[in-house]
């Protein structure tokens, strides 16, 4: 997300603003935190792009179908998330590009109500416990950055996202936080 708003002032700006209006500058609290709609916007849209895992293992228990093909019983699958988030075909032809406006309407109008093309954290009985905690702890500390910084990228920054356990930017990333208050 830190990366995506230094490249994308324009979001970074919107979303400032929307802290400032809900909360100046206290910290975010519990009660207000559902109103932050702009950074929920740009949370799935970076989820969307960048989600937090490559995907997950699921075993067949018996012989299952899947369109022509026949998958045997027993057979270990790894689902890929980004598949279904990088298809031009579910997204339109501007699928690479972060638009956090497709989440405008909520995820289920991004996704014309088909819930498994959305899924960083997983789907179903098997969603991970921690997404709204992730997401909560998300909005509360980019809100207090934005708060205090404005972000840009180090003109050092490499561009090169690798996947492990979870997708990690391979040198970390290198950004320049300069304060919003002219006097520090």
């Amino acid at each position: 997300i830190v990366f995506l708003l230094a490249i994308h002032g324009d979001w970074q700006e919107k979303a400032r603003r929307e802290v400032i209006d809900i909360f100046g500058n206290q910290i975010p609290n519990s009660e207000e935190i559902s109103k932050l709609k702009i950074m929920t916007m740009i949370i799935y849209e970076t989820l969307r792009l960048y989600g937090p895992s490559n995907g997950m293992m699921r075993r067949t228990e018996s012989d299952v179908q899947l369109g022509k093909l026949i998958l045997p019983a027993n057979l270990d699958l790894l689902v890929i998330h980004a598949a279904p988030h990088h298809d031009p075909q579910l997204w339109g032809d501007d699928v690479h590009l972060f638009k956090p406006e497709r989440f405008a309407e909520g995820i289920a109008k991004a996704t014309n109500y088909n819930a498994g093309v959305f899924c960083p954290f997983g789907l179903g009985p098997r969603n991970c416990v921690g997404m709204n905690f992730a997401t909560t702890e998300t909005k509360i500390v980019l809100s207090m950055i934005l708060q205090r910084y404005t972000i840009s990228l180090s003109p050092t920054y490499v561009h090169s996202p690798i996947p492990y356990i979870t997708v990690q930017p391979q040198h970390g990333i290198q950004v320049m936080l300069e304060s919003v208050y002219n006097d520090a």
